[in-house]
């Protein structure tokens, strides 16, 4: 019996395995933005268990639009190598490799979480954010300075280099991190976007950097890969983003060659009354889905593999992402295929602890670039 969850997807030149994933997770790991042994383990262990995709956490494509100093970066030329280590052995998994391009607004300049939530200082390297208003997201959290239209034009640009980096280190498709909170999400909500010139305002003045970005990361990218986006579809607050507008920018992203969205929602303000439960996101990457015509991924307390394999056989949404279910168990799909009574793909190393029935792995080719 073949279900849904395990058939392959085709996004322009480039077919998944399967429709699970692994959503980006910031690891908070990283020095001056380089990769290191952690996120190739961490990675790889991920494609090993039979993932279809793996992104790699929040990316930042300058050093201030970090969230924290332990962020990966692609700002500079040599972020690539470290980057391109890890793809090379995702792809030996047969896994395909993505990277989300990320700037961390007002919420970033914050040291790594582990130790609790607090600003970085001047001597540990602390900056300060930017933001499309001078509006602090939290009382522990810095005011940013608002970005004038030089540092605007600067956001993009750095989108499509980091972009063109990405292509370098051999990725298959890039995200743009439009969620949570950050910059991009700062400029098309209401909530946080309090300018008076051509970038707030009115839906189609919210939602122009976000639409530059997307024009200059797809300027950069061959048209054969695709490209996602990630956005908060709601801000669970009254007067917020919401999921009416989600709908049309899906629709503007379509147009501009966005080959799919990754559908989350909140992280704008910390007050926000969000309804957790099991799968409390995926109405709004379905009606995205529907409505606007696109490729859409759903996230969010994702955890059962007939939970799984329902959002996609019932058309909700095309990719399922996993985060902290794929943190408790990496080889999720490999345990999901058996129960479910699909024959599961194992590493040829570790076949002698597989079923007997179940196959060897062997690697998707990728596309050519261009």
């Amino acid at each position: 019996m073949s279900h849904p969850l395990f058939s392959t997807l085709q996004l322009r030149s480039l077919l998944f395995a399967n429709r699970i994933g692994v959503s980006p997770m910031c690891q908070y790991s990283a020095q001056d933005g380089y990769t290191n042994d952690w996120h190739l383990v961490h990675l790889g262990s991920r494609a090993q268990g039979g993932a279809g995709l793996v992104i790699v956490e929040a990316t930042a494509v300058v050093p201030e639009g970090r969230i924290s100093g332990g962020d990966v970066g692609l700002w500079k030329d040599e972020h690539i190598a470290g980057l391109e280590r890890i793809v090379r052995f995702v792809h030996s998994q047969g896994t395909r490799a993505g990277i989300q391009l990320a700037h961390a607004g007002r919420k970033g300049g914050m040291a790594v979480p582990f130790g609790g939530e607090r600003l970085l200082t001047a001597e540990e390297g602390g900056w300060q954010p930017v933001a499309p208003s001078a509006l602090a997201f939290a009382a522990n959290y810095a005011q940013p300075r608002a970005l004038d239209a030089e540092g605007i034009a600067g956001v993009v640009r750095a989108y499509g280099q980091a972009a063109k980096r990405a292509l370098a280190a051999g990725f298959d498709f890039v995200e743009i991190h439009a969620a949570h909170g950050y910059l991009l999400h700062e400029f098309y909500s209401p909530l946080t976007n309090k300018r008076t010139d051509d970038y707030g305002g009115s839906f189609e003045n919210r939602t122009r950097l976000m639409l530059e970005v997307v024009d200059a990361v797809r300027a950069e990218w061959p048209a054969h890969l695709p490209v996602f986006v990630r956005i908060s579809a709601t801000d669970w607050v009254d007067g917020g983003w919401s999921a009416d507008e989600s709908v049309e920018l899906a629709r503007r992203f379509r147009e501009r060659g966005v080959d799919l969205v990754d559908v989350s929602t909140g992280g704008l303000v910390p007050d926000a009354r969000i309804p957790v439960g099991p799968g409390f996101q995926v109405p709004f990457a379905e009606r995205i889905r529907k409505e606007a015509g696109i490729a859409t991924a759903t996230v969010g307390m994702i955890t059962d593999p007939a939970q799984a394999n329902a959002i996609v056989a019932e058309g909700k949404a095309d990719l399922v992402l996993l985060a902290r279910e794929f943190l408790r168990d990496p080889y999720w799909p490999v345990h999901a295929a058996a129960a479910l009574g699909e024959p599961a793909s194992w590493p040829a190393q570790y076949l002698r602890a597989a079923p007997q029935h179940s196959p060897a792995r062997s690697a998707v080719s990728r596309p050519e670039r261009a």
